[in-house]
């Protein structure tokens, strides 16, 4: 596999899983039920809510609270949110993507235009990052004791593109759509799926020299991951 390897930002995103479950948690489930209300309660007719399920099984979240999220969206009463992504720059250039679920869009814009302009960056235009991304299905394996070539044939014949073997963990490129699928025949073959989900990976990485510009990206990081409507946060620094 190419490109820079998502291990640090695994452990990054399993520290703040144990820490803030609960957040977590909401944000999947908001996730879940705006997949529910544009595509239909089956997974098995909507690929976005199978993703969806795939990243809350791989984040521990249990079948009743998955199923009960599913019920609520399905009924008249469910909130309405929408979706809206943010793209701009952070300290020094660096690439940032953020995708938001809200009640309140003018409420996000003013938060997302405050956190950029408070840690040395700045808000584009829609697509102006964008294009320095790829959307691919990542699935990040457990290995344990698993041998390596036994490993990678189980990920291949779940249905990936290409996997990366290492010490701890296998990386798996899959289709966007296939993450759910692929997901689920790697745990039924006897392998633990650390994550799960459809991810923009950038085609290439922003290195940082600056102290004071790395505390400022490392800070605009933990306030966009704090944000209640922040769902998901992409960017090409290359941290250490």
């Amino acid at each position: 596999m190419s490109g820079h390897s998502k291990w640090k930002n695994i452990l990054h995103k399993k520290e703040k899983t144990d820490a803030q479950r609960a957040k977590i948690f909401t944000k999947i489930g908001r996730e879940m039920a705006v997949a529910v209300k544009e595509g239909g309660p089956d997974p098995a007719a909507n690929s976005k809510l199978a993703a969806c399920i795939a990243k809350a099984k791989a984040n521990n979240v249990p079948n009743d609270n998955i199923k009960r999220i599913i019920e609520r969206a399905s009924g008249a009463d469910g909130a309405n949110y929408e979706t809206i992504v943010y793209e701009g720059y952070g300290p020094c250039g660096v690439a940032v993507i953020v995708e938001t679920m809200t009640d309140n869009r003018n409420r996000t814009a003013s938060e997302m235009r405050h956190y950029f302009d408070k840690y040395g960056g700045n808000l584009g235009a829609t697509g102006c990052v964008g294009w320095q991304f790829d959307n691919k299905g990542i699935v990040v394996v457990e290995r344990g004791e698993a041998d390596e070539e036994e490993l990678m044939m189980a990920c291949i014949e779940a249905g990936a593109d290409d996997v990366d073997v290492s010490e701890e963990i296998a990386e798996v490129l899959c289709d966007p759509n296939s993450v759910a699928e692929v997901s689920e025949a790697i745990t039924a073959a006897g392998y633990t799926v650390l994550s799960a989900e459809a991810e923009l990976v950038p085609q290439n990485y922003t290195k940082l020299e600056s102290e004071e510009d790395i505390k400022n990206m490392q800070k605009l990081l933990d306030m966009l991951d704090d944000n209640d409507d922040v769902q998901n946060v992409y960017h090409n620094w290359e941290e250490e």
